[in-house]
């Protein structure tokens, strides 16, 4: 007989299953005001940490009214960063995204020497300051750097520049697609591509009609959380932009210049469209984390 239909009588004589007493006792059940006081404390705590600054940042950028608002908005510095920061997250991202997908596909499809190492490096951006990350491009294209005199020679502008500005972003970004998509693609195995390519398929033909519909909301992912650390990264653009007014501050940059010379709302109203980016990014974070759990394989 299971424990389920196993009964046992209570001090009022009724009868319940051994099951039933079991989760009734169940340790890990915490009396109510325990719960009540984590959730609480949990709620405070986002509360004030999370959502209070998010609240800030919009009341003070609209503290003049909508007038003064949208005049911050069209001023011709800040149309310059909105525009610097959309065509350097366009590069990052579409840059990451192709290296993202290669990177995946080889680490969780074949074995090949130098694998761990290269999964190392994917993580390294991780664990360096975006700070020292800007200094190591000065350190290659500045003008005392190792290749500062070669570019000086041949005209080549890097630092202080689009190029500059995008080659950092693109290095404190790059982990965030192949990261997204390494777990999903170890998760659904290589049987699909094995039974691709014994009917024929080939390896290009294998990838657009049987890995990338399987992984295509994961690839949203990564391509989201991508894009949001790209127009919100502030260390390493910092340090190879050289700050020019109107030309290579990015929105964080100019956020930090406005609100040093007490331009609070022109500040503030560029943070609140980073501050939107950031619950859109949380929002549709949620969304395809749903539909990535989907594409995970489950056993029966």
């Amino acid at each position: 007989m299971s424990i389920e239909m196993t009964l046992q009588r209570t001090p009022d004589g009724s009868a319940r299953s051994l099951a039933e007493s079991a989760a009734r006792r169940d340790p890990r059940a915490e009396p109510a005001i325990v719960r009540v006081a984590i959730i609480t404390l949990a709620i405070a705590f986002l509360s004030i940490f999370v959502v209070l600054p998010l609240v800030v940042v919009f009341v003070e950028a609209f503290g003049r009214g909508v007038v003064a608002y949208l005049s911050a908005l069209a001023d011709p510095e800040a149309w310059s960063a909105i525009r610097l920061t959309l065509g350097v997250a366009a590069v990052s991202v579409g840059t990451n995204l192709v290296f993202g997908l290669a990177a995946a596909w080889a680490i969780t499809k074949f074995d090949f020497p130098g694998k761990t190492f290269l999964i190392t490096l994917i993580d390294l951006p991780f664990s360096v300051s975006p700070v020292i990350s800007g200094l190591v491009f000065v350190l290659l294209f500045g003008a005392q750097g190792f290749l500062g005199p070669w570019l000086q020679d041949h005209d080549l502008q890097i630092l202080f520049a689009f190029p500059g500005i995008a080659l950092a972003t693109i290095f404190v970004t790059f982990p965030f697609v192949a990261r997204a998509l390494i777990p999903l693609m170890q998760e659904q195995g290589t049987q699909e591509e094995e039974a691709a390519i014994s009917l024929g398929a080939s390896g290009l033909q294998t990838f657009f009609r049987v890995t990338l519909p399987n992984i295509k909301w994961g690839v949203l992912y990564g391509v989201l959380l991508c894009n949001a650390r790209a127009m919100g990264e502030f260390g390493a653009v910092s340090v190879v932009s050289g700050h020019i007014r109107g030309e290579t501050n990015t929105m964080p940059l100019l956020v930090e210049i406005l609100y040093n010379e007490y331009q609070m709302v022109a500040s503030f109203a560029i943070a609140s469209l980073l501050a939107m980016l950031a619950l859109i990014t949380l929002i549709a974070k949620t969304i395809l984390e749903r539909n990535i759990d989907g594409d995970m394989p489950h056993d029966d």
